[in-house]
């Protein structure tokens, strides 16, 4: 069982990263929150119910955020406030010990790059999502997945030199 599990998992690494190479905010979401069904189903295969309930509640996230590129800025903090509030009371809720709280860190960063309207915005604040749920997949047995938050790292990465970097000095491409 744990080897399916890992397997899914896999595949939820594989979606998880090509979301940040997608230019389009769009596509970046859509991408995103197919992989974190994936991860979902991952983490009840293998008991890890923090992560489960922390990827459903990102997972709707992510979605209200694909609205949220219309709102005004208010309605955007008005939102991550409510948002981070349920990510912080789901999370709590399904806490079994310190290491409950680090899908919850992780999550806050995810869910929290999803607001801004720049993708480079996107991938900075994805970049520090990573290292909690590193540990956390580590401690969970979701072996699949650690090697895919190291991935996502390199990913991340590989897309700001990609995307963000040129912009920044300059030189669009």
């Amino acid at each position: 069982m744990n080897v399916f599990a890992n397997a899914v998992g896999v595949l939820a690494v594989v979606m998880f990263n090509l979301s940040y190479q997608l230019k389009a905010r769009r596509n970046l979401i859509i991408c995103n929150a197919s992989a974190r069904i994936l991860y979902v189903i991952q983490y009840l295969m293998l008991g890890a119910y923090s992560g489960a309930v922390l990827d459903v509640t990102a997972l709707f996230v992510s979605l209200i955020y694909k609205r949220a590129v219309s709102f005004d800025r208010r309605r955007r903090l008005i939102t991550a406030l409510f948002a981070n509030a349920a990510v912080m009371g789901l999370g709590l809720l399904t806490y079994e010990s310190p290491i409950s709280l680090l899908p919850i860190v992780g999550v806050i960063f995810e869910t929290t790059a999803m607001i801004p309207k720049e993708e480079r915005r996107i991938r900075a604040l994805s970049l520090l999502g990573a290292p909690p749920w590193l540990v956390y997949n580590l401690l969970s047995g979701a072996y699949g997945s650690a090697v895919g938050n190291v991935i996502t790292l390199v990913t991340i990465g590989i897309a700001m030199l990609r995307y963000d970097l040129p912009k920044k000095a300059g030189r669009e491409r």
